[in-house]
């Protein structure tokens, strides 16, 4: 029976077999109880097995490899972490399925899961040495001493799903085309799993729990499984497992029947989302274009229960394409795979028939290729030819060859070869034509010419090539002239040497150095060859001789050699001298050094030696005392209790030596010399100062510890110790201000204290003056206030100005005054207000401290001046003025009282004045002039006296009511009343102009308000026809209402008849036609007559006026066309005598007299209006048909200069 063990990360990508590999030995001479496994392996998968020689062989899919179970049972596989196996038995054939767990299974929430076997280990990388594409092997595992370290991964790799498989597809896949009872049951299952969790999503099972990925069964170690013998074998490439093909149970590695149930409903699940994903349709070919092509899939539908497609395809769904040039069945390669239903494909080649296929891939499970979609790439321009390839060359001429590019699918017709003819200049054609060479003749030797190449063919000419450039043959150089020596060291030389004498400047030169060294006895060598006019030989021996000799070389051969010339290397430097010494007693300012000469002199005699002192222990400044061929030296001019550090070096023709060891030696110490003079630290005051000072130039070689600072007096000997300590600053105080002092300072080391420093005079400074006494406040009048002070102790400095706040809020004072004066007279100020006042005192020093602060109370006065005076409107009153052309109302604000209770105001207007009797802040003027302009000002009065008057103001009184002019009616109509009055404009005037108020009386006797406004005439509209009407005007402006005019009476008249409609014509006779028109009821009594007119051409004639409604009119001509149009008329009795008021003409109606030839004639022949062929159009059609023919025109004009002239 064969047990095909199916791996499926990876589709397959053709469908034939790349190899096969035939049966193992011991597989052919198996005995029956043997069986035979086919283990499948899919196209880009690695299957690896160890043979019986212990040799590890790499089987690359596609392949069926033969593997052999002498037991007749299926060997245990090793199922890696989140995966189980499967039975399926279909046809009498048993497939072993490896799948991924339900999403149920989670490892980390089962930690009852039994761990692996410690000699397997989980799951094993590939070696790349012998795996050589990406994908992950599964190696079978014998033991922990039999697995190479390098197999074992360091990380878990990516899950893989292996679906089941029947047969192989055209593309390389299986289709399920038989279904037993049990799978079809497990179907139905499947699907309700599948519903019930898209309603209610994932729910954990915890009383069935997934089976460990880790248990095996433990087979007879004589056992051959997957190629392997001696041992447990596990078979795993790229993630192929195996599960329990009944099995024995041994010890704990049994499974229970919910556990393979379980793995039976995700391998059903699996089979479902293949084959829902297997049904891909082929993609869809749109956009071909020289090198790329557009392609476009819908997502996959499945072709079993496609109605449950919706609930199986889950939301994530990804896509790979794939694509050959080399026919159907030709190799497929990967061009695409992501998510998108439509991409892009690039990097094609044009004119080729390209065959693509779309796989759909969802949860590591990838379904079978779609149906292949064909298409050709257009034609396109030929790609760009390599340069053109030198085959031959003399002195004038050069002999190109080139290869074909690739044409783009259209035949190649030309080369086009360009050059810059050896000039450097802008390239030039120097052939066109379909051969693949050229040869250009007379040409200048040892030039070089630059060459490029383009292809052509019927769509165009391709890109240029790189530019390659050749040289044709010259002669050989002449002999170069001897190199010369740029500088020579210990060890090297630097030569240099000149082009040969007339060589052109672009022919190419090579050079060849030779050196030959007279001690060795070799002769010469080749040291330097290349383009450079100079090169540096290293790697020499110091104070040797070398012959130097150089050719020139070109393409056509080597010069002669130049003249042969000796240069030397130079001497090495010698050696470091010994380390220097102290020979006698070290004095305070000299020492003396001496030194041993170097034990290695570099070849050369020593000509001098350099002594080198430095000054501390920590400095790099070093300074040269001593530079001669004597190894000793005296050092003069030294500090006391310095540290100094000596070394020495040599000099000869080699160069400069290294320096010697460094020697450090103390001088010995003395007092500290004098300090510096003292300085002020920041500014002097008045009754101390801050000095500072700097530690002495000379501290003796010994660190200052303490200063001494004394004081006195100039001219005196007397002094007194102010300071003693170690530091460089101090504070003397119990100082006299505007005094002048002298200090001295001293400093004092180990050894004792040195000499004083030179005399310092220094002065304190003035202090600003004490503070002044409390100032004294007299008032003079109730706004004036005297304030005088005294002058205070001015502490060393005069007294310059004095300042005075002065203000009404003692925390609110200001500086009024500021000078040398000891009183000042404040001004300006309110009667019974308390005033606040203090004085300061001011020298060069600055500014004393405020006095005490001074109170002083000025008198009560007159009241203040008015501020706010104003003219109030009338509307702005409560009460209503008696005359507004005679009266004025003012209003103001009460000023202030200046300490007495106002009284009183006295208002001035013109040459009169009103004394207000009480405490009031309006008030009306009244017996005024009309239209005037009066000046008003206001005084307060108050117990003391009248204050000031206020600022006036200008008022005028409104002038008098206007009279009511003159009405008259100007149009009289039977409905309306057109009324006139005065003599001004119709249209509204100015503002502030008269305006006018038009009443009517009712039937009640009222007079009612039918007009206001400005105009002067109005129309009374809605009237009834002759009737009398009553009518009165007002005029009213600013000043007030006028009275009312007397009453005007005024009548309509009589109102016409209504228009009447068109009559109509009935020929009665042969001569003879009656017109008739309705007739209209009397109006008012009065009796309605009509007026009947006919109208031939333009002439109208009255033919009958009265009140019949009809008319017989006679002896009208034959073949003629008349018009007959009527109105009404009314007729009354007035004081003249009878009248008559007609109405409008009705429309016309027409008629044409026409003789009557038919034989069959009745006696009464009616001639219609409605049949008369051409119809008569009223006026308002008439008017409505213009209107419409202006539109149309218009319209049409519109359009044209839309369409003719914008456009």
């Amino acid at each position: 029976m064969n047990i095909p063990v199916i791996m499926a990360e990876q589709p397959p990508l053709e469908s034939a077999l790349m190899n096969e590999v035939p049966l193992l030995p011991h597989i052919v001479n198996g005995d029956s109880g043997q069986q035979v496994i086919l283990v499948q392996v899919n196209p880009g998968e690695t299957f690896t097995i160890r043979t019986e020689d212990g040799h590890i062989q790499c089987i690359q899919g596609p392949a069926h490899v033969p593997m052999m179970s002498p037991n007749g049972s299926m060997p245990p596989i090793y199922v890696p972490p989140g995966y189980v196996s499967q039975v399926i038995e279909e046809n009498g054939v048993r497939r072993v399925v490896v799948l991924p767990h339900s999403t149920e299974f989670h490892p980390s929430n089962h930690p009852s899961m039994h761990p692996p076997p410690p000699h397997v280990p989980h799951y094993m990388h590939h070696h790349p040495a012998l795996i050589p594409h990406p994908h992950q092997v599964y190696a079978p595992v014998t033991g922990t001493g039999d697995i190479p370290p390098q197999f074992i991964p360091q990380h878990p790799p990516p899950p893989h799903v292996f679906p089941d498989q029947e047969s192989r597809s055209p593309h390389g896949r299986s289709n399920f085309n038989h279904r037993d009872e049990r799978t079809l049951k497990a179907h139905e299952r499947l699907q309700k799993r599948l519903k019930e969790r898209q309603v209610g999503g994932q729910k954990d099972k915890p009383n069935s729990p997934p089976s460990s990925p880790h248990k095996s069964h433990s087979i007879s170690p004589t056992n051959v499984q997957n190629g392997y013998g001696k041992g447990q074998a596990t078979c795993s490439v790229t993630g192929t497992t195996t599960g329990s093909v009944k099995l024995k149970p041994s010890g704990k590695a049994q499974s229970s029947p919910q556990v393979d149930a379980e793995a039976g409903d995700s391998d059903l699940e699996t089979k479902l989302l293949l084959e829902l994903l297997s049904g891909i349709a082929k993609p869809v070919v749109s956009e071909i274009k020289e090198k790329s092509v557009v392609l476009s899939w819908n997502p996959p539908s499945g072709s079993v229960e496609e109605e449950d497609n919706a609930d199986q395809l889950p939301a994530s769904c990804s896509y790979e394409v794939t694509i050959s040039n080399s026919g159907k069945s030709g190799k497929f390669k990967v061009a695409y795979s992501g998510e998108e239903t439509t991409v892009t494909i690039t990097e094609l080649r044009p004119a080729t028939d390209y065959h693509v296929r779309v796989s759909a891939i969802c949860n590591s499970v990838k379904g079978s290729a779609s149906e292949v979609a064909s298409f050709t790439t257009e034609l396109s321009k030929p790609d760009s030819p390599a340069p053109p390839k030198l085959i031959n060359r003399t002195k004038n001429s050069l002999s190109l060859q080139w290869k074909a590019p690739n044409d783009g699918g259209s035949k190649i017709s030309n080369y086009l070869l360009e050059w810059d003819e050896g000039k450097q200049n802008p390239f030039k054609e120097c052939y066109f034509g379909h051969q693949k060479q050229y040869k250009l003749t007379k040409l200048s030797p040892s030039v070089g010419y630059t060459f490029r190449l383009a292809a052509k063919n019927e769509i165009g000419l391709s890109d240029l090539s790189e530019t390659v450039q050749y040289y044709t043959a010259g002669s050989v150089p002449p002999c170069p002239a001897p190199p010369r020596l740029i500088r020579a060291g210990v060890t090297w030389m630097s030569l240099e040497w000149s082009r040969p004498s007339g060589v052109s400047c672009d022919e190419s030169i090579t050079y060849i150095l030779e050196m030959e060294d007279e001690s060795s006895g070799y002769g010469f060598k080749a040291k330097y060859n290349g383009d450079e006019l100079a090169c540096t030989l290293k790697n020499l021996r110091r104070s040797s001789s070398f012959s130097c000799r150089v050719f020139a070389c070109n393409s056509e051969g080597k010069s002669n050699p130049s003249e042969v010339v000796k240069y030397c290397t130079c001497p090495d430097k010698p050696g470091p001298p010994s380390k220097p010494s102290i020979k006698g007693k070290v004095h305070a300012y000299s020492l003396k050094a001496v030194w041993e000469p170097p034990k290695d002199n570099g070849g050369s005699e020593i000509t001098k030696y350099v002594l080198e002192l430095s000054e501390g222990l920590n400095e790099n400044k070093w300074d040269m005392v001593y530079n001669g061929p004597v190894k000793e030296h005296v050092c003069d001019h030294l500090n006391p209790g310095t540290w100094y550090r000596m070394r020495v070096y040599c000099i000869s023709n080699g160069g400069q030596s290294q320096v010697s060891e460094i020697l450090a030696i103390q001088t010995a110490a003395i007092t500290p010399g004098p300090c510096q003079p003292l300085r002020l630290s920041g500014k002097a005051k008045a009754r101390e100062m801050a000095l500072r000072w700097a530690p002495p130039v000379v501290d003796g070689g010994s660190t200052v510890t303490e200063y001494s600072v004394e004081i006195g007096e100039p001219g005196l000997d007397d002094r007194r110790l102010v300071y003693k300590g170690p530091e460089l600053e101090c504070t003397v105080g119990s100082l006299l201000p505007g005094k002048m002092y002298s200090f001295w300072i001293k400093a004092a080391n180990k050894v004792g204290y040195g000499p004083r420093s030179e005399r310092t005079d220094i002065s304190t400074v003035a202090a600003p003056p004490d503070q002044c006494n409390i100032p004294i406040a007299t008032c003079k009048t109730a706004t004036c206030v005297q304030v005088s002070w005294e002058c205070p102790s001015s502490n060393g400095s005069e007294v310059t100005e004095f300042r005075l706040e002065f203000g009404g809020m003692e925390g609110c004072m200001q500086v009024i005054y500021c000078g040398p004066s000891l009183s000042y007279e404040v001004k300006a100020l309110t009667p019974a207000t308390a005033y606040y006042c203090r004085v300061q005192a001011v020298n060069s020093a600055g500014s004393g401290y405020y006095s005490n602060t001074a109170i002083c109370m000025t008198p009560a006065s007159v009241p203040a001046a008015v501020n706010v005076l104003q003219v109030i409107d009338e509307d702005q009153l409560e009460i209503i003025l008696p005359s507004p052309s005679t009266c004025l109302a003012i209003q103001w604000e009460e000023p202030c009282c200046h300490g007495s209770e106002v009284i009183g105001y006295n208002i001035e207007h013109g040459d009169k004045q009103i004394a207000a009797v009480s405490k009031v802040t309006s008030a009306i003027i009244e017996d005024l002039q009309p239209d005037t302009s009066y000046r008003i000002r206001v005084q307060a009065v108050n117990s003391i006296g009248a204050g000031p008057f206020s600022h006036s103001i200008k008022a005028k009184t409104k002038p008098l009511p206007p009279e009511p002019p003159h009405l008259e009616c100007a149009v009289f109509s039977f409905q309306s009343l057109k009324l006139k009055w005065g003599d001004g404009p119709n249209k509204a005037l100015t503002t502030g102009s008269t305006q006018y108020t038009l009443q009517m009386e009712d039937k009640f006797g009222r007079f009612i308000s039918i007009y206001n406004g400005p105009c002067h005439t109005y129309k009374v509209q809605r009237l009834t026809e002759s009737s009398v009407y009553n009518f009165r005007i007002q005029a009213y402006n600013d000043a007030g209402e006028g009275p009312f005019s007397e009453v005007y009476t005024f009548t309509t008249t009589k109102s016409p008849p209504p228009p009447l409609k068109a009559p109509r014509v009935q020929i009665l006779e042969e001569s003879v036609c009656e017109i008739t028109w309705e007739a209209l009821q009397p109006m008012k009594g009065d009796a309605i007559v009509y007026m009947l007119q006919i109208i031939i051409g333009r002439d109208t004639e009255q033919v009958y006026k009265g009140p019949a409604t009809s008319f017989h009119f006679t002896n009208f001509q034959t073949n003629c066309e008349y018009r007959f149009k009527v109105c009404a008329g009314r007729q009354y009795q007035d004081a003249v005598g009878m009248q008559e008021l007609y109405g409008p003409y009705s429309p016309t109606v027409p008629f044409s007299s026409q003789r009557q030839e038919s034989a069959s004639s009745s006696s009464e022949t009616t001639v219609e209006l409605t049949k008369v062929n051409k119809e008569t159009l009223t006026d308002e059609q008439f008017a409505a048909l213009i209107v419409v023919g202006f539109a149309v025109v218009s319209i049409l004009f519109a359009f044209i200069i839309q369409y003719f002239v914008i456009k």
